[in-house]
Parts: structure tokens; sequence; C-alpha cells
């Protein structure tokens, strides 16, 4: 039979707190290395970035939700949103990623949520 006097259990309790504490938690979902455009939703209604650019063809896009709320990603030309394309991230840490084929020209990110419309950026496609 095994016995533990009260200090060795505590030391027990500190070392898994600090263990819980060091450095090495869990991340959050990561995008995957073909992603050819990352997006990220930030505190304060915004990207990341005021501006994005990326070459012209089959775009592989990877969102990722920094913020506490949930956010959407369309992607919007000339006023008309591209059809079969919308990424949507709901908890902080959580990712999404979607195909898009987008020609060169300038369009605009934007994320659809109610009152989110101050949430967009430019992007230019070469």
């Amino acid at each position: 039979m095994i016995r533990f006097t009260k200090s060795s259990l505590s030391a027990v309790a500190v070392a898994i707190a600090l263990s819980a504490c060091s450095s090495s938690t869990a991340t959050p979902e990561t995008l995957p290395a073909t992603v050819d455009l990352e997006v990220r939703a930030v505190s304060g209604l915004k990207f990341d970035k005021s501006a994005y650019e990326v070459a012209a063809g089959d775009i592989e896009v990877g969102y990722v939700n920094d913020d506490s709320i949930r956010h959407t990603l369309v992607v919007v030309q000339d006023g008309t949103t591209i059809p079969n394309f919308e990424l949507k991230v709901n908890a902080k840490g959580s990712t999404d990623v979607g195909t898009v084929s987008l020609a060169a020209g300038n369009y605009v990110l934007f994320c659809t949520v109610p009152g989110h419309q101050n949430m967009k950026a430019d992007l230019t496609v070469k």
C-alpha cells in the first residue's frame, strides 16, 4: 500500500499546477502549409491588415479568429459577392479554410455578420 503524507500531496499538487501554467499549453488550430492567403479576425471588428495581395488563380484562403466573437469572410468585387465562397469562424482560435478562384483585379474582403460592416480590407489579385 502506498502512503502519501500531507507534504508529498502538496508537492504533487504544486507540480501539476506548474505544469498547467507552462508555455507548452495547447495552441489553437493551425492552418495548413498550403494556404496562399491568411486572414485574421482581430478585436475591434477588423482584420489583421487593411490590405492583402495574392496571385490570381485558385487561392486557398485560411481564416483565423483571434477575437472572442464569431466572424465570416466573403470576397466582394464591384459590389457583388463572389458566389460559393464563405468562411466562418466562431470561437477564439477557430479556423476555416476554403478555395476561391479569382482573376487579376481589385476585391474587398468583408465580414457579413450584422453590425460588422466596418470589418473589411482590400484584396489585390495579380
